[in-house]
């Protein structure tokens, strides 16, 4: 199961092959350096310590001490690149996961928790980061270390080597015992962090709600027993672990004692120099250290294996909404009419719940059409298909004579203009909120917007004015300051087609008045589909379309609606002339 994983760390390591080599070649001169080494001690005891000469033994203690500083070089090399490695790969990860999720549609993340997916980032990057930078790095020097130190054993006594080899096998046999449960608990454990990460991110996302029910005691019970779930399944992993580092390390000082035994009785009986046995002694521990070493670090490769098989299954999510291969172009949306033919609709997370049915309406270019009816009527269905954010399961959705299945979304999307009802507020300055749909664009063209919006005034209070640093999710804003940014950053954005969902509900009577007056010079001119939740915003609309169940019920004025819509009628009863 590790292929797949370094093949797939390849293609991430691919564009710095130039680096990977160079890192490998300091591998090798640093192995290489430790194994001529043993060499080195065995002259030093040979024809040093015991030869009598001090001018022989000073020059083998500089070659021992060159050998040395060559390694050390080395490694440091080594070192270096492969962190350097390590970092820049988990980046392109995370840059190459971003990317993908920027492309998925919404219904991956109506069925998906947004703590989920930044533990994918997070943890599961930074256990890649650790793998690329650190331990495939140990891995192939033990591995080579390993080959090179039994060829050099070899070398030494051949028949010591045989009794070393005997032993390995008992000493590989608990990593491939453990190292097979390591890996499917791993995976288990981060599964579970990646709960943790979404339960977080809810509970603080919704913190006013929780205090507000007094919800804090069974969130804290149940935050507990997800931290205990994720500690039982981290037991086990770690238990297995030690394991397994625990018996390779018995059985590796066991068989180096059993062999160093056998090596002394050699050089009792005058086959084996002292030397030798030193060198070949020398060269056990590195083995053993190499094991050792291998033990531990494939327990991280196996914990790696379950965060790259996480991280590819989010990149194997085909976005349900792409660009067909040969997009059509778009007619001039300022010219072109909006169909909705025949469009029946439900979403993938309940495709057995219709939202929409049999829809047929046509919205005529520079048209002020307004969508009413009750809660759950389809209103905000239709904005979702009109900002191409899903496409119907029958029917077409339409922009002249070209349906959304034959065009780019992001050229589609780019012909509208949204004004929602609960706006959005980027944790940024206010100059980066309202150019948001237009990054290009000049101080004084966001400055312009801003007052067309009737929100300059309040900008300019604000400590550092148009550079002022909003917070997460607008915090130093009020609901109606809110709603005046995003009216402005749609005024901003300077698009053919408007969506504007109630986009003065949020505002005092006095700002309203204001505002809507900035609406009405934004509108003239333009296509605008309104989402109405309160007909005293609506009823000068060109026409009107009331939607109950999914379906239309009645299009028309105002004032014909009451005449023939009972539906219509019972809203503005509720409505206006409660009011009034």
């Amino acid at each position: 199961m590790l292929t797949p994983t370094l093949r797939w760390l390849w293609r991430f390591l691919q564009p710095y092959r130039h680096r990977v080599l160079l890192a490998l070649a300091a591998l090798i001169v640093g192995s290489a350096s430790w194994l001529v080494l043993g060499q080195g001690v065995r002259l030093l005891v040979d024809r040093g310590f015991l030869s009598g000469d001090p001018s022989q033994l000073n020059g083998l203690m500089l070659l021992v001490l060159g050998i040395n500083l060559v390694g050390g070089m080395a490694v440091f090399l080594r070192f270096y690149l492969m962190t350097w490695l390590g970092e820049r790969v988990s980046g392109d990860i995370r840059k190459a996961v971003y990317d993908h999720l920027l492309g998925l549609s919404p219904d991956f993340f109506d069925t998906t928790r947004t703590g989920e997916v930044i533990s994918r980032f997070t943890a599961d990057t930074t256990v890649l980061q650790t793998v690329v930078g650190m331990s495939l790095s140990m891995a192939l020097r033990s591995a080579l270390t390993l080959v090179g130190g039994v060829a050099m054993m070899a070398i030494t006594s051949w028949q010591l080597t045989l009794a070393v080899l005997v032993a390995v096998p008992v000493v590989l046999g608990p990593i491939a015992f453990f190292g097979r449960r390591v890996r499917t608990l791993s995976r288990a454990s981060q599964d579970r962090v990646a709960q943790l990460g979404a339960t977080v991110d809810e509970t603080l996302h919704e913190i006013q709600t929780v205090q507000s029910y007094g919800h804090e005691g069974r969130d804290r019970a149940h935050f507990a027993e997800q931290v205990e779930a994720v500690m039982s399944t981290a037991a086990r992993r770690i238990r297995y672990r030690s394991g397994l580092i625990a018996a390779v390390m018995i059985l590796s000082v066991t068989a180096i004692t059993l062999v160093s035994w056998l090596g002394a009785l050699e050089v009792m009986a005058g086959t084996l120099t002292a030397g030798q046995l030193t060198a070949f002694m020398f060269y056990a521990v590195l083995v053993a250290g190499a094991v050792g070493t291998l033990s531990e670090v494939i327990g991280e490769i196996q914990r790696a294996a379950g965060a790259s098989e996480r991280l590819q299954e989010m990149m194997a999510v085909v976005p349900a909404i792409a660009a067909p291969s040969k997009p059509s172009a778009l007619p001039e949306a300022a010219r072109s009419a909006i169909g909705f033919e025949n469009v029946t609709f439900a979403y993938p997370s309940a495709p057995q719940l219709p939202v929409l049915s049999q829809v047929n309406l046509t919205i005529a270019p520079g048209e002020r059409v307004a969508l009413v009816g009750p809660s759950g009527a389809g209103k905000t269905t239709l904005f979702q298909l009109l900002k191409l954010f899903y496409r119907p399961q029958q029917g077409r959705v339409c922009l002249g004579d070209v349906d959304t299945a034959e065009v780019d979304p992001a050229q589609w999307r780019q012909q509208f203009a949204l004004v929602p009802q609960e706006p959005v507020i980027f944790a940024t300055s206010v100059l980066e909120n309202v150019r948001y749909g237009r990054p290009e664009a000049s101080l004084a063209e966001v400055e312009a917007a801003c007052r067309a919006a009737r929100a300059d005034e309040f900008v300019r209070a604000l400590p550092e004015g148009y550079d002022s640093f909003l917070g997460e999710r607008g915090v130093r804003l009020s609901g109606g300051q809110k709603q005046r940014i995003a009216i402005a950053r749609a005024i901003l954005a300077d698009r053919p087609i408007l969506l504007l969902d109630e986009a003065t509900s949020a505002l005092d009577a006095a700002n309203e008045a204001q505002v809507q007056a900035a609406l009405e010079t934004l509108m003239a001119g333009r296509t605008t589909v309104i989402i109405a939740h309160r007909l005293a915003t609506v009823v000068g609309a060109d026409r009107l379309v009331v939607l109950e169940g999914g379906r239309i019920r009645a299009t028309g004025s105002h004032d014909a609606l009451m005449d023939q819509s009972p539906l219509y009628r019972e809203l503005a009863q509720l409505q206006l002339m409660k009011t009034g």
